[in-house]
């Protein structure tokens, strides 16, 4: 995707454009390269990948505390890579949450009306509204420090929120909550982004985070976005090796191409093994790739057509719905499978293994 547009679905009446941007902070390597992004009014995009890799250099510069070293920010049709953060009209969570502790969470809210100019009764209208938005009306007098981490989190939103700007930016803002309020906070998040409609672009490690709460998802990995799609999109056809492993648990292996079949590919892996895929084989290096989930016993009723194949039994796990079972195949590739406990039986270690999956749900990947 190198270079090339990656519009969004409000096309040219984007909110936010990057436009060939680029970064580096010695000179000599960039960090974010040639970065080319459009993201639509009221979208809620995710920037996804691991560190190091270019999401959060994005986030500050569209932000306004990191300066492009090349390119263009276009917000709502005007440049802004060269205006202060206090002048884009965006607001801001961080995972530290970023409180004043001295202050109540009333006053932490209201901290921007006033930095604004807003006082009086207008200031406290928009405050307890924002609060209200957040489900804190009757936490106004507290400070920061009386609160629960999901709390403080609420407070850090309704600060962004209460000046109602065009754009909301999230940097990790539920990485120091435990599993359990975390999800509930994305779903709470979500749910307030699509009823006031704002625009929000936020960045995270998280795969599951992104796939539950992003209109779209930006993978990014060395500087560069790797693909750029819905969650079921991205999930179900990655358009690389990369992106195949980092988005959820995938089994990639080695093949390579050996003909044509039926409207499928037919490969052959490095045991000499036949498998087909939808699409068809490039030049260069080539994987099959295959989520644990579409993998099944082959001792159960298999559709027509089905890829079979052979391993030997290394690990079996039980985990209350399924069965998680890896497998040595294809010469020494380690397969994974999640098989429904309904369909399991006992399997022991060294045992052989009959698999199956469909060739619809197997994806040829370069590289």
């Amino acid at each position: 995707m190198t270079g090339e547009h990656i519009p969004g679905p409000g096309g040219p009446d984007a909110l936010v454009r990057f436009e060939q941007v680029k970064k580096s902070y010695d000179g000599l390597q960039y960090v974010v390269k040639d970065l080319n992004l459009d993201v639509a009014r009221g979208e809620f995009l995710t920037m996804l990948g691991p560190s190091g890799s270019g999401k959060t250099t994005t986030l500050m510069m569209l932000g306004g505390f990191e300066r492009p070293t090349l390119g263009r920010i276009m917000l709502d049709g005007k440049p802004v890579e060269r205006l202060p953060p206090e002048k884009r009209n965006i607001g801001f969570v961080f995972q530290n949450y970023a409180l004043f502790p001295h202050m109540t969470v009333a006053e932490n809210v209201a901290f921007p009306l006033r930095y604004r100019g807003i006082r009086g009764q207008a200031a406290a209208a928009k405050m307890a509204q924002a609060l209200g938005r957040v489900g804190l009306d009757a936490m106004g007098e507290r400070r920061p420090a009386q609160l629960s981490g999901g709390q403080q989190q609420r407070v850090a939103l309704a600060r962004a929120l209460v000046f109602e700007p065009s754009l909301v930016l999230m940097d990790e803002p539920l990485g120091a909550l435990d599993k359990q309020l975390r999800e509930r906070m994305q779903v709470e998040i979500k749910h307030l982004q699509t009823s006031l409609g704002i625009t929000m672009v936020y960045v995270t490690h998280d795969q599951s985070e992104a796939l539950t709460m992003s209109d779209r998802i930006a993978v990014f990995h060395d500087g560069r976005i790797q693909q750029l799609a819905d969650p079921q999109t991205l999930y179900n056809a990655p358009a690389n090796r990369f992106v195949a492993g980092f988005i959820g648990e995938n089994n990639t292996m080695r093949c390579s191409p050996a003909g044509q079949e039926g409207g499928f590919t037919v490969v052959r892996m490095a045991d000499g093994t036949a498998m087909r895929a939808p699409g068809s084989a490039g030049p260069g290096e080539l994987s099959l790739s295959v989520r644990p989930e579409n993998i099944m016993l082959a001792e159960e009723t298999l559709p027509p057509g089905a890829n079979l194949f052979s391993g030997i039994a290394t690990d079996v796990f039980f985990l209350g719905d399924h069965m998680r079972l890896s497998v040595s195949a294809f010469g020494g590739e380690t397969v994974t499978a999640r098989i429904p406990v309904a369909a399991a039986r006992s399997f022991h270690p060294g045992e052989t293994v009959h698999l199956a999956c469909k060739p619809a749900d197997c994806r040829l990947l370069e590289g």
